[in-house]
């Protein structure tokens, strides 16, 4: 069975993990751009993507409607739970889905996905349970270099690349 469906984690993973705070409270991150075309060329190809996070941030929920990603959850403590629920409404088996993690709140979706990921940068105790660890750190290209490992490995490079030619 194909992929379908890519869960991700945010901080630590879309993110370096690191959340700064502004003179006036505001919350600061940064997002890498790399990502985000990798993502909407994702979706591009048909498939789908979702956002399961502990935190909730109004700069995240900003950064999934620039990327069009509907299926976001915020506040989550139980990410496998969540997952679980979400795979029922789209009809989907765990056998279709690829997530990217890489602390101890992950553990239990990254156990469940057929594939799990991990940037270079997770903690050990996560990486135990990937499946692949990128070369990428957090925020630094990983979800960019997850997306093409499952392009080359779905047998899609033709069709992502002509999304761009």
């Amino acid at each position: 069975m194909s992929i379908e469906l890519i869960v991700l984690d945010v901080d630590g993973t879309l993110t370096d993990s690191r959340i700064t705070y502004s003179q006036v409270g505001d919350e600061i991150k940064s997002f890498n751009v790399k990502d985000g075309l990798a993502i909407v060329s994702w979706r591009r190809l048909g498939k789908q993507v979702a956002i399961i996070t502990g935190r909730k941030s109004e700069i995240v929920a900003r950064r999934a409607k620039e990327l069009h990603i509907e299926h976001f959850y915020q506040g989550v403590a139980d990410k496998k739970r969540v997952l679980t629920e979400l795979l029922e409404r789209l009809d989907l088996e765990m056998s279709q889905v690829a997530a990217i993690g890489d602390d101890l709140n992950d553990l239990s979706m990254l156990r469940e996905a057929k594939l799990a990921f991990v940037p270079r940068d997770a903690s050990g105790y996560v990486e135990r349970e990937a499946d692949v660890i990128l070369t990428k750190k957090g925020g630094d290209g990983a979800v960019r270099e997850m997306i093409e490992y499952l392009i080359i490995k779905e047998e899609l490079e033709e069709k992502y690349l002509q999304l761009w030619a």
